[in-house]
């Protein structure tokens, strides 16, 4: 793998599409599609940490102009190859720091793009480079999971997330540093693969005091993409905060 790509080089971004197929999914794709085309509302979008482009084709699709910013050129250049690919400006670096020309009237991190940033510090300087990128009005949103710690009971630190006959995947907590990893174990053709990709987890208050430094204000949080009110039962959320005109 290439260094440079960080946890998301060729080896990850060949079968990174196949691996998620549930996310590429029409009925999981649609509604965040929707919601985004609604906040660009004619404007510009910026997708930090594009991928192989799950979320921007379909979006630019909806006629919204997108630029994307990742460290990986292996999921780049997966995104280049689909139809439509072209049309989409991306911008090769860290999304917490790395800048674009122009403004925005959207950016936006899905599927727990935000823990890539293994440190708080970095966490924050995504929110400080996303609201830099913002025009007035506009809004930064974040899809992400909520930590699962309710579930470790006291001396155990993983929670399985997938049990099937070929993959297992489980996550490893550290309470005290809220550094956690994902474990993937596949087995092909009679042989076990594995991979590990490093996170830090991050609470919903949390998320909301590094957009206050940023700048912005919470307008929105949800369960999902639908719109269901997030609750204390919540397993994930979207929140989308907003830069003051």
């Amino acid at each position: 793998m290439d260094d440079s790509d960080g946890h998301f080089g060729e080896r990850v971004a060949a079968s990174y599409d196949e691996g998620s197929a549930e996310m590429f999914a029409a009925e999981a794709v649609e509604p965040v599609v929707e919601v985004l085309a609604e906040l660009a509302a004619g404007g510009r979008a910026l997708e930090l940490g594009i991928g192989t482009g799950r979320i921007a084709l379909p979006l630019a699709r909806r006629g919204v102009e997108v630029h994307g910013i990742d460290m990986s050129r292996a999921m780049l250049a997966r995104m280049h190859a689909k139809p439509g690919g072209g049309s989409v400006g991306v911008t090769v670096g860290d999304f917490a720091t790395a800048r674009v020309e122009g403004t925005f009237s959207v950016a936006y991190l899905v599927f727990n793009t935000i823990m890539n940033l293994t440190t708080q510090a970095a966490q924050v300087d995504c929110f400080r480079n996303a609201a830099a990128h913002l025009e007035p009005g506009g809004t930064f949103v974040i899809e992400v999971a909520v930590p699962q710690l309710r579930r470790l009971p006291p001396g155990q630190d993983v929670v399985p997330f997938l049990v099937s006959e070929t993959r297992w995947g489980f996550d490893v907590y550290d309470v005290a540093t809220q550094a956690m990893s994902s474990h993937h174990v596949e087995l092909k053709d009679g042989r076990g693969e594995y991979l590990s990709v490093p996170f830090r987890y991050v609470w919903p208050a949390e998320l909301d005091l590094m957009a206050q430094l940023a700048g912005l204000r919470l307008r929105d949080r949800w369960d999902g993409w639908t719109r269901e009110p997030f609750t204390s039962e919540s397993v994930q959320h979207v929140s989308v905060w907003e830069k003051p005109f």
